[in-house]
Formats: C-alpha cells, structure tokens, sequence
C-alpha cells in the first residue's frame, strides 16, 4: 500500500496494557512511587474474574493511561523478541533531579543514561517491567492531579515512547513506514526511533532489533500490548480497512465501554491496538470519584455481587503513605 493511501496518522501512544501478578504491590508503586492516578478498578472482559486496573492522570486521559491485568495465577517468565520491551514516560526537563533523588530515598534502583541526546532514568516495577523516565516537554494536554504524592512541577506528564524488540527488523520497520505512516527519526546501532503523528513524546517507538535473543513469552512481568490512538470511530474504521487491505489480521471492533478497540500483530509479533479517545473512564463515574469502586461495562453489571465477592479488595495509597486505605 502506498503512502498516499493511508488514513491520517494515529496521533500516538493511547494506553500500555502489562501482566501484574500482585495487583497490590503494582497499586503501591504506580500511584505511591511514581505518582500516577488509579483512575479506573474494572475487570478483564475476555476473563471475567481477574481486575483490568488503569493508571493515569487525573482522568486518565489518552497518552496517559499505564493499565494492568491482575493475573497472580500467570507463571513469570522472560521478555524478549515479539514485545514490547520497555515503556518510556515523559517527565519535565528539570525534574531529572527530583526523580534521581525519589527513587533513591524510596528505594527504588535506577539507571542513568543519554539516548538520543536524552537523559534517561531506567528502573523496574514489582513485577520486573522496565520503564524509562525521559526528560522531556510532552505535547499532551493533561489535567493534574492535585491530591498526588508527586508534586505537579514533577509529575509525570504521559507516555514518552515504547521499545520493540523483534528478531528481525526489516519486516516490522517496512511496516511502521509504509503500512502506518511513521517517520524514522534517529538510529543507534540496533536501535531505530520512529515517531507518528505531530511527533515528539508519546509518539515515539524504539525498534530493536535482537536476533540472538530469547523469543519473549506472554507472562507476568510482560506488556501484553500496546495502545495507539484514535481520534474517533471514523479514524479507528478507516484504520482497520487499511490494515486489512495490508494483509493484517485485524480483529472487528470491541466496545470496550471505555474505548473501541481494534487489534492485530505486527510483523514482529508486537500485539497492537488502536483505540479510541472516547468516551474515555468518566462514563460511569465522576472524575472526582475515578477509581474508587469496581466499575463494570453494564452487559457485565449482572456479576456484579459475585465479582464482589470474588475480587481481592485494593488499597489505595493516599497522603504519600504506600498502602494506607483510602478515606
């Protein structure tokens, strides 16, 4: 398919969705550490009985939104080629200080390094997800969140990239440049950046190209997918005919409640989405309110008193002290 022929470009990263084996120790470092809002408390609908937890900022906007599924049953397992390898967020260009000094102070290990003339603070979550902390200037319109322990000149702004390792990369980058109309931007030895969209942070992947490595496997401690946007259900239809038309297996569209989804691999076997921006997480519930009861689309509201039952209740850490009950 030519170049000519796409639909606009998806304007950049919507969600991450990852494996957690421990949904309280994840709540704990996503809204204790680093300073996320747990935004939404709902289930996977494709395994009714296991949470789908979502971080954000206040409202969990599109760009923002960090979202687990709570599967203590998975076995743990190693990362590699056919995944996402690494998601970066975006903190503000004089903040590297600050998040230097509270990782350290909350014990956390880190890793400081330059990549693409950008200082990079790589880390793990509980369950061994790697994550950069990118200093940068996001483009995305974010609400704070006032109440957070980070305070807002610091606090994360959104999701600066994600990393791709594949064992062979030419397929995958064939596909990114003339399939989905990213740009490549810069590259690194192994490493090859592309950007969609306006560019800039939250548009940014990072092919890697690992053929000696191990081939990952789908476990706790993996990114199970990534998320890009759709303005809207037009732009998401637009996309799925042009995918399909490129010869990708592409499932129909999924009301997930909070957003539509479409889903497919790409080459390298990187399991992709496209989601759409509405009706975003304040569909049933106020943004004051985000996150603070089990939220459930209404075809599944019948389980209700049985997933109430069923689900280990969470504990929201407030006042910047990790665990504490929310009030």
């Amino acid at each position: 398919m030519g170049v000519s022929a796409l639909p606009a470009a998806v304007p950049g990263i919507h969600h991450v969705t990852s494996i957690t084996g421990d949904v309280q120790k994840n709540v704990d470092f996503y809204v204790g550490v680093l300073g996320l809002r747990f935004v939404k408390k709902s289930i996977n609908q494709d395994v009714p009985d296991t949470y789908h937890i979502y971080f954000g900022d206040y409202l969990g906007s599109p760009g923002t939104a960090m979202t687990f599924f709570g599967w203590p049953a998975w076995p743990k397992r190693r990362t590699g080629s056919g995944q996402v390898t690494t998601v970066g967020f975006t903190i503000p260009e004089g903040s590297f200080g600050f998040w230097v000094k509270r990782l350290r102070d909350l014990h956390i290990e880190s890793s400081r390094a330059t990549r693409f003339e950008g200082d990079v603070i790589t880390i793990h979550d509980p369950d061994g997800i790697e994550l950069d902390l990118v200093a940068g200037s996001s483009q995305l319109n974010l609400t704070a969140w006032p109440e957070g322990p980070v305070p807002h000149e610091h606090a994360i702004r959104g999701f600066h990239s994600v990393t791709l390792t594949v064992a062979e990369a030419q397929a995958s980058v064939d596909f990114l440049t003339q399939t989905m109309g990213f740009r490549q931007k810069a590259q690194d030895g192994r490493r090859t950046r592309f950007e969609t969209g306006g560019g800039g942070p939250d548009s940014i992947l990072d092919l890697v190209e690992s053929p000696e490595g191990p081939a990952g496997e789908e476990s706790i401690g993996s990114v199970h997918h990534v998320a890009w946007r759709a303005p809207d259900d037009k732009h998401q239809a637009e996309w799925r005919e042009a995918l399909v038309a490129a010869g990708r297996n592409v499932t129909p569209v999924i009301d997930r409640w909070y957003f539509k989804s479409i889903y497919y691999r790409e080459p390298g076997g990187v399991l992709f989405e496209i989601a759409t921006d509405s009706p975003g997480f304040t569909i049933d519930e106020k943004p004051e309110a985000l996150g603070s009861s089990l939220s459930l689309p209404p075809w599944f509201q019948v389980r209700r008193d049985k997933l109430d039952d069923t689900l280990t209740p969470i504990v929201i850490p407030t006042n910047l002290v990790q665990g504490r009950a929310s009030s």
